[in-house]
Order: structure tokens, then C-alpha cells, then sequence
């Protein structure tokens, strides 16, 4: 998607936002991986009432026993993402964190006004409580 003139409509109708997001997979295996991607961004989109032309860029974050798939790749082959911008990078090891953990720091657009919402999910819901 090409980015609008600063002139065009579309600036003084929406505003420039980031989420932030997690859940957890139940284990390190493709398919765990894939169903909660899928999950968290399926989430992302709702609650936000997101179409893929809202969407900027998406950097996906893993823990390090994650290695089974690249989240990524699951938004990659959502229809209409072929545009966004997709990032995986291995979470820094912190001990005591949060296993099987997947995060997403994103950006796009909303209109102005509406609050992004941030979805935590499973197990990653007790790293936000506030923003269940």
C-alpha cells in the first residue's frame, strides 16, 4: 500500500497507533505455534475492527524454547497482509520469564478518537492484566 500524501483526507481522519500483544503456545511444534499466532491476530483485528490496509508493520518476539515455526510467516499468508511489513526476533532471556511466550509490537492506523485495544492472551494475560 503506498502511503497517502500528508495533503490527503485520510490524515486528518485517522491517527498513527502501536499495539502491543502476547499470548502463549501450548508447545514448540508448528501447529501449537500457527493456532496461537492465528489467535492473537485474530484478536488484534477484532477488537480493533482492523482491515489488512490498516496495517503498517508487525514485529513478532519469541522466547527462546520457540523455534518451531516463525510467527510471521502465519501473518504473512493471511489474506490481504502482503503489504504489512513482518519482523520475528528471539526474545532477551530473562530468567524466570514467561515460556512459550509470543509477542507482537505493531503499528497502523485507526481513526481518530477510537482507543487501540491490546490483546493478552492464555498465559501471556498475566503480563497485562490491565488491558484484558
Amino acid at each position: 500500500m503506498a502511503v497517502p500524501s500528508m495533503t490527503d483526507p485520510y490524515f486528518s481522519q485517522n491517527q498513527l497507533v502501536a499495539w502491543r500483544g502476547a499470548t502463549t503456545a501450548t508447545e514448540n511444534t508448528a501447529p501449537a505455534i500457527r493456532q496461537a499466532v492465528s489467535e492473537l491476530l485474530d484478536a488484534l483485528v477484532t477488537r480493533n475492527q482492523l482491515q489488512p490496509h490498516h496495517l503498517i508493520s508487525m514485529v513478532f518476539s519469541v522466547t527462546a524454547d520457540l523455534d518451531a515455526l516463525f510467527p510471521a510467516s502465519v501473518a504473512r499468508h493471511r489474506p490481504g497482509w502482503q503489504a504489512v511489513a513482518l519482523l520475528d526476533t528471539q526474545q532477551m532471556h530473562v530468567p524466570g520469564d514467561l515460556s512459550r511466550c509470543i509477542r507482537l509490537f505493531a503499528h497502523g492506523w485507526l481513526p481518530k478518537g477510537r482507543v487501540p485495544e491490546h490483546p493478552y492472551l492464555r498465559g501471556a494475560a498475566a503480563l497485562r492484566s490491565d488491558r484484558q
